[in-house]
């Protein structure tokens, strides 16, 4: 394989630091075959998906990368991103939709084969972003793949304890993996976990896919808080980012000022001997919060009375893994903890082991999930508190459409029960969110910073979502600069063209010596893991362990004709043929610097070659032609000796005297050494070329009427000149060249009264007639394909031409002066 090192073109070389060189190389890949259809699996009350969809503007002779949102596509829950790029299909998270049950709150697993996935990276361990990874594993063919399933250690160690215990085989196949740990999957597919905030664990992956480099944000905050360090920029630029719209355009409010709205909102109520309802997850928020209320409370002894619980048993479980994993958090709780002061040891906040033993009465505060109010402890301590307006809620986080925390924010009069009917909403309501998300500001920032070449935005309602973009697009528009965002839909297949160029490094014999521009770089390109190598033939085994051999082909054939016959023949066919003697003695013609061809003795004649597609062509054609030769018109006519004795005519007298002369030249001449001969082979071989262009010139271009002789032009001119006349002549130029040098002789070829001026040097042609210059151009086009040898042809397609008769290339580009 051979590629141009032309610097204008697209590809190109450029020299490294290191040994060795990179030549960029144009690849074109065909987008890859549609995927199976596979029966969508639709929750109830949910409508099927739109048809797939491409991004516009894309180039079809590219490579594609197909975005399949199963969940989360302009909604938030059930998060399910499916990517699928050359092969290889990564899937990135697999939760659950918090506004409803059972199977409709899956996300559309049916839409894919399970048994394809390659990778399946788990975020966090919220539910929205995990829970439906025990289905997935256990009830679908994933376990028939070879895929498998990725999360940090805080993420494995919390998700132990959202699983049944029936679940636990599946959970240890769960890879865990540190935070900037690069994780080689399979070739062409690793990724680098980065930390995100949100909650313990958290991550974002930089995911590589044949070269292709996907940042997957999941929830991310670019916040410091009271634990959690915020989310980092990875320092690699990628192709696309996948990023979180949970707020879209919102600006959040500061978290020291949230800080003190809620603690100021806690006091209020528990002053006027009200009860306080927080509903949380769990894991995440619910922890940040108790660290703020455990300060608060030490800071504030007349509340020291005041009991504050957090009312799950899945939240105390969850404690100690907050415990060990003390070192993935902020540098604030680390010092504490090195001075033995674990943060979550608190002193004012306990945990409500038995809820139905526990005396509802006097002030409190009380954390217990779920977050969504849906059902729960949560929803029964609503159901019971809502009538008294001494009481009140706060809700802390993100509200998920179609909740019951949702519809609470609201403030209508009525909320519904569980059981059926409807209860008074007295108690106040204040809404002091502590999501870990981003806001638009620190999402902007975030992506602009990034500079992804698309930005793929997921987790967010269609409606905030929209504003995100419209934002996202002014800002862009304000610096001047293009972004393209994408919204897709819930399994709606997007698709983003990527170029496909790829690098092939050249080592060993090859990066001995950087190319120039516009020449020929020839060597063996080796693909393994979508990385591509180019080298030398001899240097394969040494850099790639693969084993080499050659094979030396033998073919024996009759000969019944003389061996200088032979030599015409194969000199008539291929040019150049070269004649030497082997090590046995054996008389041995090489073709083409391929195929030997020797007499093995007076009746055979034997091919050798190392056998390759080039050399087994060669070999193909040289045996058609020695089994022919015995039989061959030409070979009949050069056996053919009619001037063999005395003739009395004069033209066999001419024949045998330039035999003699040449003969005692022959013999006159001193001997040559090898370029000496090879000069004066070279000087003939161009001299003969000159003769067949002027034969091809003269019989297209040669005398007509009244071009012999006197007569001929008297003739012409009595008649005004009106017959034509044409001709083809060789000339010495007049003038000097550059250098100051005679010029070479120049062939004219004159029709009627113009002349086209053809230079032997370089074959270009000159006149002032354009219908006359281009036919010239074309006759020494067709004069060329026809008279040049088949060894000098090939020769010209692999390596570099020049436009001289000395060369004679099948294709030489000639134009004006």
């Amino acid at each position: 394989m051979a590629y141009a090192t032309n610097p204008s073109g697209s590809s190109s070389i450029k020299r490294p630091a290191s040994p060795g060189f990179d030549v960029h190389v144009g690849f074109q890949h065909a987008p890859p075959p549609p995927s199976s259809s596979h029966p969508a699996h639709r929750p109830a009350g949910q409508q099927g998906p739109p048809p797939p969809v491409a991004a516009g503007g894309a180039d079809k002779g590219g490579d594609e990368l197909r975005v399949t949102m199963l969940g989360a596509g302009q909604e938030v829950g059930r998060s399910c991103c499916v990517l699928q790029y050359r092969g290889i299909t990564v899937v990135c998270d697999s939760g659950v939709h918090p506004a409803f049950t059972g199977m409709a709150a899956l996300p559309f697993i049916d839409e894919i084969d399970w048994s394809t996935v390659d990778a399946l990276l788990i975020t966090h361990f919220h539910l929205d972003h995990a829970a439906a990874l025990t289905y997935i594993m256990e009830k679908t063919n994933f376990k028939d793949g070879r895929g498998k399933v990725y999360m940090t250690h805080p993420t494995k160690a919390v998700y132990r304890f959202l699983m049944q215990t029936e679940m636990l085989a599946s959970w240890r196949s769960i890879q865990a993996v540190d935070f900037k740990q690069d994780i080689q999957v399979m070739g062409g597919l690793k990724f680098t976990s980065y930390h995100a905030g949100h909650v313990l664990g958290a991550a974002m992956f930089f995911i590589e896919m044949a070269g292709l480099k996907i940042l997957y944000t999941g929830d991310y905050s670019r916040e410091e808080d009271r634990h959690l360090v915020r989310a980092e920029v990875p320092p690699i630029r990628p192709d696309v980012l996948i990023c979180e719209s949970t707020y879209g355009d919102q600006t959040l409010t500061p978290r020291v000022t949230k800080e003190a709205m809620f603690t100021s909102a806690i006091h209020k109520i528990v002053a006027r001997g009200g009860r306080v309802l927080m509903p949380v997850f769990a894991l995440g928020r619910a922890q940040e919060l108790l660290l703020i209320l455990d300060e608060y409370w030490h800071n504030h002894p007349e509340l020291h009375s005041v009991p504050v619980y957090y009312a799950s048993s899945l939240a105390k479980k969850c404690m100690a893994v907050y415990q060990t994993y003390i070192h993935t958090m902020n540098a604030s709780i680390q010092s504490r903890f090195a001075r033995r002061d674990n943060p979550f040891v608190f002193r004012h906040v306990s945990n409500l082991r038995d809820f139905g033993r526990w005396e509802d009465k006097g002030p409190c505060v009380m954390l217990a999930s779920p977050g969504m109010l849906q059902n729960g402890v949560s929803r029964e301590l609503l159901e019971r508190w809502a009538p008294d307006k001494k009481n009140g809620l706060i809700i802390c986080g993100y509200s998920v459409e179609g909740t019951m925390a949702r519809t609470i924010v609201n403030q209508p009069e009525e909320i519904e029960r569980l059981q059926g009917g409807k209860i008074p909403l007295r108690m106040t309501v204040d809404s002091i969110s502590f999501s870990a998300h981003v806001d638009f500001a620190a999402n902007a920032q975030f992506i602009h910073e990034v500079k992804a070449q698309h930005l793929v935005l997921v987790h967010g309602e269609a409606n905030n979502m929209g504003k995100l973009k419209k934002g996202l697009l002014h800002q862009a528009a304000t610096r001047g600069e293009e972004i393209k965002i994408h919204m897709p839909r819930n399994c709606e297949v997007l698709k983003l063209q990527f170029r496909g160029e790829r690098m092939a490094k050249a080592i060993g014999t090859l990066a001995a010596t950087l190319p120039e521009p516009n020449t020929i770089l020839s060597g063996l390109l080796v693909a393994k893991d979508f990385s591509y190598t180019l080298l030398d033939p001899s240097d394969l085994r040494d850099f790639t362990g693969l084993s080499t051999s050659s094979i030396l082909q033998h073919q024996r054939v009759a000969l019944g004709v003389g061996w200088d016959l032979v030599r015409w023949h194969l000199d008539g066919m291929y040019g150049a043929v070269v004649e030497s003697v082997d090590d046995e003695g054996l008389k041995t013609f090489r073709i083409m610097d391929t195929v030997d061809v020797k007499l093995a003795n007076e009746d055979e004649l034997v091919l050798e070659w190392a056998s390759s597609s080039t050399a087994d062509m060669v070999a193909d054609s040289t045996l058609a032609l020695l089994l022919g030769v015995d039989t061959s018109p030409a070979s009949v006519k050069m056996t053919t000796h009619p001037h063999s004795h005395d003739h009395s005519h004069a033209h066999d007298g001419h024949s045998h005297e330039h035999a003699s002369t040449s003969d005692k030249n022959t013999e006159d001449s001193p001997e040559l050494n090898d370029e000496q001969q090879a000069a004066q082979a070279h000087a003939m071989d161009a001299a003969l070329r000159v003769e067949r262009l002027l034969a091809f010139l003269d019989s297209h271009f040669g005398t007509e009427d009244g071009a012999d002789g006197e007569d001929g032009e008297d003739e012409a001119a009595g008649e005004g000149g009106k017959d034509k006349v044409s001709g083809v002549e060789v000339r010495d130029p007049k003038d000097l060249g550059e250098d100051g040098q005679p010029k070479l002789p120049v062939i004219e070829v004159r029709v009627d009264e113009h002349i086209a001026i053809v230079e032997i040097d370089g074959l270009s042609v000159s006149c002032t007639h354009e219908p006359l210059k281009k036919r010239v151009e074309s006759v020494i086009s067709l004069a060329l394909s026809t008279s040049t040898p088949l060894s000098a042809t090939i020769a010209t397609t692999t390596s570099t031409t020049d436009k001289s008769l000395s060369s004679l290339p099948p294709k030489i580009e000639v134009g004006g002066r």
